[in-house]
């Protein structure tokens, strides 16, 4: 990673707010529309996007296939377009993506089935640590090697497709496998159909969306994605909103914080990523959408939330893919709220930056809640608000970014003393995250 490790302490509660902010730009919005841009035919442009570190792994792994992107001004990118196929590098090169599980596996969809291609694929320790083997199966389908063989985690040898054929292809709940399958069939011979058995985000469907000669969306029990191979690209013109995922940290403070109430500017409302929001809702939270308005095919509008007495949470695995990046805030609140809570379905939180419940619930073991963890659910003895400032919290050096900002949100809620390494990972995703913090009254120290 390329910012220098430091370690964030905090050891006061924050105090009541009643403010306005706009949090960063979307991530996985950003990252696609680089990776898209970089494959139509033609000058792309892409506004307000995310200058995360993730987002820069991206930006340099595009230039490194030979791609030219000129910066116009901060957050705004011209993306030089040659057309599908058009990725080229030298034979056996690397292609670092640090961080980024978004931007390797859509990356590498793109490349599977780019003509001579011979790559070596890797990321930083987190992510060399995460099982690609879903995406190796689902790419060999069109033809793609990868070596060493039965080696499912970066580093990996990648060769593409010599002759390349669309594939039948039924999606689980990961929308960067879904994207994968749609980005590697764009460059395919013949039809790629995606049966959606789960709905997941549907960003890169609706950048595509302008292209029907290519993509073709049913909609009924089931969403099927038809992709039309070896078809001209339009190039894409999108303004990035706020990230919604960024903006659920800023919602649980608010909701868990007495007296506080805030209004979050411009944030992407698309359906497919406000799972959080609706479960929250559904259990006595107070927030609001409103000033609704649609922007390259997706919904944008603003959030306003205030503080709840909130009732104990329960989710099924229907939710998970509308929630996935928000569940350990829903952990964080259930724990600050009394009653039993349960969430199901949770598995792949295993298959993240780092095994995401098994940390949250180290962490809250820490002041007192227990929680229950088995591999596919997690119960929460909610205890109501507590005052921790006896108690304290220490994370490790764990290379997520979640991790460490739902450590931060529940250190200023309840007092304790908290010590968060290595939280320059929030870099990756949400580089405001701090500032933010900081203007509504969080005090923090940073210790590097």
């Amino acid at each position: 990673m390329s910012a220098r490790s430091f370690s964030v302490i905090v050891q006061k509660k924050i105090s009541r707010f009643n403010k306005k902010i706009k949090v960063d730009s979307d991530k996985s919005l950003s990252i696609r529309a680089f990776i898209l841009g970089s494959i139509c035919q033609g000058v792309s442009i892409a506004k307000n996007v995310l200058e995360s570190e993730d987002v820069k792994s991206t930006i340099a792994s595009c230039k490194k296939l030979g791609v030219k992107i000129k910066k116009i001004k901060t957050g705004s990118y011209k993306i030089f377009g040659r057309g599908l196929g058009s990725f080229s590098i030298k034979k056996n090169a690397e292609l670092n993506f640090s961080n980024s599980g978004t931007a390797s596996r859509l990356l590498i969809g793109a490349l599977s089935t780019n003509p001579n291609i011979s790559v070596i694929v890797k990321g930083d320790h987190s992510l060399n640590n995460r099982s690609m083997k879903k995406l190796i199966d689902l790419l060999k389908e069109f033809g793609a090697t990868f070596l060493p063989e039965n080696k499912f985690n970066f580093p990996l040898k990648m060769v593409s497709s010599e002759m390349p054929v669309g594939i039948n292809y039924k999606a689980g709940i990961s929308a960067q496998l879904k994207s994968a399958a749609i980005l590697a069939g764009l460059n395919s011979y013949g039809n790629t159909t995606i049966e959606e058995q789960i709905g997941s985000r549907d960003h890169t469907e609706n950048l595509l969306k302008n292209n029907p000669q290519t993509i073709q969306i049913k909609k009924g029990n089931k969403k099927i994605i038809n992709i039309q191979g070896k078809k001209f690209l339009k190039p894409i013109n999108i303004t990035v909103g706020g990230d919604p995922s960024s903006a659920a940290f800023f919602t649980a403070l608010t909701l868990l914080n007495k007296n506080s109430s805030l209004t979050i500017k411009n944030v992407g409302l698309n359906p497919t990523r406000i799972g959080f929001y609706k479960i929250l809702k559904k259990h006595n939270a107070k927030i609001k959408f409103f000033n609704i308005k649609k922007n390259n095919n997706e919904i944008q509008g603003d959030i306003f939330v205030r503080y709840s007495k909130l009732k104990s949470i329960k989710t099924s695995p229907k939710v998970y893919s509308q929630t996935t990046d928000e569940y350990l805030l829903l952990f964080l609140i259930a724990a600050l709220t009394k009653g039993v809570s349960s969430f199901k379905g949770i598995a792949d939180l295993a298959n993240k930056e780092s095994s995401r419940a098994y940390e949250m619930k180290k962490i809250l073991n820490q002041i007192g809640i227990r929680c229950e963890l088995k591999k596919d659910q997690m119960s929460i003895f909610g205890k109501g608000m507590i005052d921790a400032s006896k108690k304290k919290i220490f994370v490790s050096k764990l290379g997520d970014h979640r991790v460490a900002m739902s450590a931060f949100i529940l250190a200023i809620i309840t007092n304790a003393k908290t010590t968060i390494n290595n939280f320059e990972t929030v870099f990756t995703s949400s580089p405001s995250f701090l500032k933010i913090m900081k203007s509504l009254g969080a005090k923090f120290e940073i210790k590097k």
